[in-house]
């Protein structure tokens, strides 16, 4: 019976579900029930493996749940268990926990009934409300409610969808912009609040500082702690005492940095979200009725009166009635305020037309948003400013950047994956020689004590504890070194990412062009015909016609404290007219209802003279009523939507019954609301002359309204009624001027391969100027707009291709870069291939369509694609996305505006801005300039070799010592305690954190390091030093025991005690011999040989001569070594535990480390980065596989080793590239159709398989 029901749960509830978040990604999610014979079997197997199971089931979460429970129902289940779809596949583990509630839908309406005490036996409730006062409408008073908490978001089981889901807030309920303010502007009572708050929980984003206690814990319980704490013990039970507690010095100073540093950035996250978490608010109860509360009270639905002298928005709240200026620098990273209007009411006819659904993008012009600064207030009349509270808590604007923060996506790079690959190799090769010396201790009949001590410590010098600390080191220097150039960062892992950083999108105001618009000039226009352009608009002839007055009243500026204070264009634009900008004071405002609150006047100077009679004295009231007659007052404002790409204004002049509509906008979209013949007929000429120019480019328009049209009619008037019918008045011509040193900065990103692409919110033919000025597009180079349109009217979707504009005329002579064009395919042939440039430029809309029904084309036009204008925030981090999904390192540089998005998505995100909407992004500039991109780069791949070189090093130094110690223990000897101190603090430390100071090269190169360890060079590199390693030492070995005075004491004619006489001091192991310093000395030279030679400078660091402490360092070893070789001293023999050989020896180990020394140079230098290099791991020539979209692109290092490089010694064969733009390219440079002919289109058709998402592509001419 019970199985049967079971089955039928998992028909109807299975166990394996997906999990759509919009602010994480799909999870899919299975359910587990605790089973207690599995709890009592892993707790026995914990306790019979020491603990060590419990360590594994810790890191391994899904390991934990499956053997600790049993699969279930989704609906059922005690614990979730949850895996990231994405790339990452990434596990995580929550209890499932159950609330008594007196409903299930937070939006239920409850009515307040007495109520048992009873009826308040819930387990969950977050505000403890008094007794008796929640109660449902049915019988059933309590309901059980499912729900767990991840990532700071709790999901609730919906029995609906059979599904766990999200409350984000009153946008769960689809509400129109009319329902805002019938349904929801009244407020919630006491009772609905408390119910809400069940499910809402505190208005609060707790960032809860960890203790310093469990910081430790979770810090020490790192498998690498616990790998250093396993040999610890082990070197203690060998009583190796000394390095024992070098290595815990050193583990505790690592610890309590890293703690620290997490420490810090807790607390700053904490701080930074303290500002607003809790603060005195006034919710409105309806009926005027208002009440003082703690900003954690507020649920979604609950009305807030805004004060007039500001706040810091604990919420996000719409807009329902009064303005109010707000300062969002927490959220765009732009100072500006901004004007946000009352959510617009919307008169329904029997249709309900003009009602649209809210959503806070959508309406962001009437949303405050969470963190941001409310400045000032306006309202009418004694009437409160009100808003509507839309979302509380983690939802809201800030606590997603917060969650984002603390919950970030795990860096994916190469160099972290081929590292614990490389870790399991040196595994590999200590378990192989734990048994051969497990083989050698029992051969010798060793104490079994010994054997397994022994045995063990094998595997820690094969795999050394300091290699983390190591590697960290040259991380550290660069960040310190950005920090001299003023480029901070909260993520240094992503410094080596940075390295390979192959294309770099820039934004354009205000990082490629100067900050500010500067007034050009003026174009006006009057009876469907330009003037000629003038430069000022402040001139007396001009200063009563409607353009200037469009110019004068179509903006949002406000004074605060005094000053002129809004858009930067809105600001250039008004100063350009020389005008007065006058707000009426709150006493003004209260005498009357809801008339104008802004006046605008031109100076007296700028009127025209009065006409007067000789006799007649001009009075100062007189003059003051002349200059009030031209005063304009702003009675409606039309906010500028993205979306729309306009704004406008209604206004009223002084004594005038009829008032004036003005627009302004993108020139596009004025001239289609214009009357056809107002618009000149070269409007278009004349805008595409201006755009090519790199000139931003606003056109203006007016209307005189009907006399019918009230005050009060305005309010209410939709704009789309006033947006109509207009008359066109001219064009504004604005000068983005490009930053001094942007030309350079990109060139310099040209020359070193690196693919630059420009994405803005500006028009595309001004950013194609823009391009061809910076030199991102050069002279010569065809661009391409891709125009894509939806579909419409039962037509499917279409692309329609024209070119921008036509190349130079010489450009039909091949360039250099043309003429050097090749398809280096993976074979070494080459086949030049002269090709024109081209680049692909697209607007957000054509973007967006091209996702939804161009998938197949997508990854095609963004290999090519150069220019992307008029791209929203989402859009923007959507071209990351894309850019990453074929193989390219992106770098994202911009102001902080709008790209935080894309600044936390790309691999390496530079914010120009240093307020808070940078807080997400990896890197920081101090400096607004794209300087910051090449110093970047090039400290990242200074730290990037810095990492392969340190690897390289810890691997050798680490087979080295596992070689010598192996020789050893085939004669029961082994290296003495002091010996591995002396190498592993004195020689291998020293070494490692100095040979990491190497500074980046003073310049880009064409080349990119390898992205791995396991890449041809590096492997050959490590591979070939470990073989010439192994065959000095072992000829060493050998060599020693053909001499006659081998093991006999009368040879040695020294004043140190040889090693006979202290072969009695330990029975188990004879460690003062011939052969044990022999070989310390051999690989102590070995160890400096390889540091030396791995320690590489140019093309992409300083050369190691530059590097002093380096090069001391090595300097003042090889001299004590030679030193003590030559001049044995009894206190450092005795100490070091060595004996002296004759002085024959001493020379032919000279001889042996000279010419190991000569073998290992002439493989690195020579063979590996002269002729293997140029010939067989050559990577980024330019031009590879036909990759130059905005000059040439670098290409992914070809990667062969052993069969793969033998295969390539004896069939040269073709091999299909591994990155997936390299494959793109390949397939493009054949493809007779690419790129599409000019005035063609491509269509998408449905594939005819009703279930099948694809499109078929098809072109026509």
């Amino acid at each position: 019976m019970f199985s049967s029901c079971f089955s039928f749960l998992f028909v109807f509830f299975p166990p394996h579900i997906k999990l759509i978040h919009e602010f994480i990604s799909v999870q899919e999610l299975s359910g587990y029930r605790l089973c207690r014979w599995k709890l009592v079997l892993v707790g026995l197997g914990g306790l019979c493996t020491g603990g060590f199971l419990f360590l594994l089931l810790y890191w391994m979460p899904e390991w934990c749940v499956k053997a600790t429970c049993t699969r279930t129902a989704v609906r059922d289940a005690d614990v979730a268990l949850l895996q990231s779809t994405d790339e990452f596949k990434r596990w995580f583990r929550a209890r499932v926990r159950i609330m008594l509630a007196p409903g299930r839908n937070p939006y239920d309406n409850l009515s307040p009934q007495p109520a048992s005490p009873q009826a308040n036996d819930h387990a969950h409730n977050p505000s403890d409300p008094a007794p008796g006062k929640i109660t449902r409408n049915t019988e059933d008073q309590h309901v059980q409610i499912r729900y767990f908490t991840l990532h700071s978001t709790k999901y609730f089981w919906n029995d609906t969808i059979h599904n766990f889901e999200v409350l984000k807030g009153l946008e769960d309920l689809s509400m129109t912009c009319s329902s805002v303010h019938s349904k929801h502007s009244v407020g919630l009572n006491k009772n609905q609040q408390e119910y809400r708050r069940f499910f809402f929980g505190l208005n609060e984003i707790d960032v809860k500082v960890p203790s310093l206690f469990k910081l430790l814990i979770k810090e020490v319980l790192n498998p690498f702690y616990i790998f250093q704490l396993f040999s610890v013990i082990l070197w203690c039970t060998d009583e190796y005492y000394y390095y024992a507690m070098a290595i815990v010095l050193m583990s505790v100073i690592s610890i309590a940095t890293s703690l620290y540093t997490i420490k810090k950035q807790y607390v700053m996250l904490h701080d930074m979200v303290a500002t607003h978490s809790t603060v005195r608010v006034t919710i409105y109860r309806g009926e005027n009725e208002t009440e003082e509360a703690l900003s954690t009270d507020l649920v979604p639905g609950d009305v807030i009166v805004i004060p007039s002298n500001g706040i810091i928005m604990p919420c996000d709240a719409v807009l329902i009635c009064g303005t109010c200026i707000v300062n969002e620098s927490m959220l765009t990273g732009e100072s500006v305020p901004v004007t946000k209007t009352d959510l617009p009411n919307p008169r329904l006819d029997k249709k309900g037309d003009g009602d649209t659904i809210y959503s806070t993008e959508e309406h962001k012009r009437h949303t405050l948003f969470c963190g941001t600064n409310v400045i000032q207030t306006r309202y009418y009349t004694g009437e409160m400013v009100k808003a509507v509270v839309v979302r509380t808590g983690f939802s809201t604007a800030k606590g997603q950047l917060i969650r984002s923060i603390l919950y970030p996506k795990p860096t994916d790079f190469k160099l972290y994956r081929d590292a614990y690959l490389f870790l399991l190799c040196l595994v590999a090769v200590a378990s192989i020689v734990f048994v051969y010396s497990l083989v050698m201790k029992i051969i010798n009949q060793e104490p079994v004590k010994e054997i397994i001590v022994k045995s063990l410590d094998i595997i820690t010098i094969t795999v050394p504890p300091a290699l983390p600390a190591a590697m960290t080191a040259g991380i550290v220097y660069a960040q310190r070194r950005l920090k001299k150039v003023g480029i901070f960062s909260i993520s240094p892992q992503r410094i080596n990412i940075c390295g390979q950083l192959n294309l770099v999108c820039f934004d354009k105001t205000g990082t490629l062009t100067e900050d500010g618009l500067d007034m050009w000039g003026i174009q006006r226009s009057e009876d469907g015909r330009f003037h000629h352009s003038e430069e000022k608009a402040d001139d007396k002839s001009l200063v009563t016609t409607k353009f200037v007055s469009c110019m004068a009243t179509c903006h949002s500026l406000t004074k605060i404290e005094g000053q002129l204070s809004g858009d930067p264009l809105d600001l250039k634009m008004f100063e350009a007219t020389g005008w007065i900008l006058v707000e009426a004071t709150e006493e003004e405002t209260a005498q009357h209802d809801r008339i104008e609150l802004t006046y605008v006047k031109p100076p007296n100077q700028l009127l025209p003279p009065p006409v007067i009679s000789p006799e007649q004295d001009m009075e100062l009231s007189e003059l003051y009523e002349l200059s009030a007659s031209y005063m304009i007052g702003i009675v409606r404002q039309f906010s500028f939507s993205s979306n729309l790409q306009r704004m406008s204004v209604v206004v009223r002049q002084i004594g005038e019954r009829r008032m004036d509509a003005y627009l302004k906008g993108a020139p596009e979209v004025v001239a289609s609301l214009c009357k056809k013949e107002s618009v000149p007929e070269d409007f278009a000429e004349v805008l595409e002359d201006y755009t090519k120019q790199g000139f931003r480019v606003i056109a203006l328009a007016h209307r005189r309204l009907e006399s019918k049209l009230t005050f009060h009619k305005v309010q209410n008037i939709n704009r789309d009624q006033i947006e109509k019918n207009m008359d066109f008045l001219g064009l504004i011509i604005m000068q983005n001027k490009l930053k001094t040193e942007t030309p350079g900065v990109l060139d310099d990103l040209r020359r070193a391969n690196i693919r630059t692409v420009m994405v803005t919110g500006d028009n595309m033919l001004t950013a194609i100027s823009v391009a061809r000025d910076c030199g991102m597009i050069q002279p010569q180079d065809r661009v391409i707009i891709a125009d894509a349109l939806p579909p419409k009217d039962g037509q499917a979707a279409k692309i329609n291709w024209h070119y921008a504009d036509k190349p130079s005329k010489h450009s039909n002579k091949p360039t250099k870069l043309e003429q050097e064009m090749e398809i280096i395919m993976e074979d070494g042939h080459s086949e030049t291939r002269p090709q024109e440039q081209y680049h692909f430029a697209m607007s957000g809309k054509s973007f967006a369509v091209i996702i939804e029904h161009f998938q197949d084309l997508l990854q095609k036009l963004v290999l090519h694609g150069t220019v992307f204008a008029r791209m929203a925030p989402d859009q923007k981090t959507q071209l990351v996305e894309t850019l990453e999904s074929v193989d390219y390192f992106v770098g994202m540089c911009g102001d902080g505006a709008n790209d935080c998005g894309a600044l936390k998505r790309a691999h390496a995100g530079i914010s120009l801005s240093e307020l808070e909407a940078s807080v997400a992004s990896p890197f920081t500039s101090t400096t607004p300039s794209i300087t910051c991109v090449p110093n970047l780069i090039r400290e990242g791949r200074a730290a990037l070799i810095t990492s392969f070189c340190v690897f390289k090093f810890m691997a050798l130094y680490s087979i080295i010592q596992c070689l010598s110690v192996a020789l050893l223990y085939s004669i029961g000897s082994n290296l003495g305690d002091f010996q591995f101190l002396f190498i592993d603090i004195a020689i291998i430390l020293l070494i490692v954190f100095t040979m990491s100071l190497n500074s980046a090269w003073k310049e880009l190169v064409a080349r990119r390091p390898p992205s791995g360890l396991v890449s041809g060079p590096l492997l050959f590199s490590v591979l070939t030093q470990i073989l010439i390693c192994l065959g000095f030492q072992i000829l060493a070995f050998l060599l020693i025991q053909k001499f006659d005075w081998y093991s006999k004491p009368d040879f040695y004619n020294c004043s140190v005690p040889h090693h006979m006489e202290n072969a009695t001091e330990t029975k188990e192991e004879n460690i003062t011999n011939d052969v044990n310093t022999t070989l310390f000395f051999i690989s102590s030279f070995q160890y400096l040989i390889v540091a030396i030679v791995f320690s590489k400078g140019k093309p992409f660091r300083q050369p190691s001569y530059k590097n002093w402490p380096f090069v001391l360092s090595a300097f003042i070893l090889i001299i004590f070594l030679f030193f003590i070789m030559f001049v044995p001293i009894s206190g450092i023999y005795t100490f070091l535990e060595l004996v002296c050989v004759p002085l024959s020896w001493r020379v032919a180990m000279v001889v042996i480390v000279l010419g190991n020394t000569l073998v290992s140079v002439f493989i690195e230098t020579v063979v590996l980065d002269v002729i293997l290099w140029k010939h067989v791991f050559s990577r980024d020539k330019q031009g590879s596989y036909g990759v130059s979209p905005a000059g040439p692109t670098p290409q992914e290092g070809i990667e062969m080793f052993g069969s793969r490089f033998l295969s390539w010694l004896c069939c040269r064969r073709r091999k299909v590239p591994k990155a997936r733009y390299m494959h793109l390219a390949q397939e493009l440079s054949v493809d007779p159709d690419w790129p599409p002919k000019p005035k063609s289109t491509t269509e998408a058709k449905a594939a005819p398989h009703p279930d099948d998402d694809c499109y078929q592509i098809e072109a026509v001419s």
